[in-house]
């Protein structure tokens, strides 16, 4: 019995490591949220910069999409903010976000009149002078964050009270997108693991 047992951590453990790093992946996107909002509204989001180096993430920059109209941000400590046209920058005044945490950033911003899909492309600024680019399309190693705009404007063109607690809480599939390739992995790893375990039990009974 410890045979086996010891041969379904063997066949168990490189999975759930699989699954591990598939999920820290999912997780490392700078994302903007909601996913979903109204055309026209005044809505309130939230930008979520998690840091995936060893070096500290010392700026951000969103530019607004199209139709986007940036209206208010709030502030937060040990940041400044800058707005040049579309773009628009939280600079560390500090040390900036530290490896293995994360900052949320919240603004309000008008929606455009029309339905659609409005992208947000972020550039990621650490320390040690790398930059990283989230504005590759939905799949790819860096995607922007996808807002769907649908419906109506609510009454007086304003969003509801609750959604920057929503905003604030709520990171979607569509809002951090991840490679098909790494769906195709992790469903692979499974597969292979029920077919080693189904194949393990046939030669124990043999």
């Amino acid at each position: 019995m410890k045979n086996l047992y010891r041969k379904l951590m063997t066949l168990i453990a490189p999975s759930v490591a699989l699954v591990l790093l598939f999920a820290a992946v999912a997780s490392a996107h700078v994302t903007v949220s909601p996913s979903q909002s109204s055309v026209g509204a005044w809505e309130t989001y939230t930008l979520k910069v998690p840091v995936e180096k060893d070096s500290p993430t010392v700026q951000i920059d969103l530019r607004m999409p199209a139709g986007v109209e940036f209206k208010q941000y709030e502030t937060t400590p040990g940041w400044k903010v800058t707005i040049d046209g579309n773009k628009v920058s939280w600079i560390a005044t500090g040390d900036g976000i530290q490896s293995g945490q994360f900052q949320r950033f919240t603004f309000t911003a008008k929606n455009p009149d029309q339905a659609g899909k409005v992208a947000w492309d972020a550039y990621q600024h650490y320390a040690d002078g790398s930059l990283v680019q989230w504005s590759g399309e939905e799949g790819s190693e860096s995607p922007h964050s996808i807002t769907e705009i649908s419906g109506t404007a609510s009454a007086g063109g304003h969003s509801h009270g609750m959604d920057m607690d929503m905003g604030a809480d709520t990171d979607t599939a569509t809002s951090s997108s991840t490679s098909p390739v790494g769906y195709i992995a992790l469903i692979a790893s499974i597969l292979a693991l029920i077919l080693a375990v189904i194949g393990l039990f046939r030669r124990r009974q043999v």
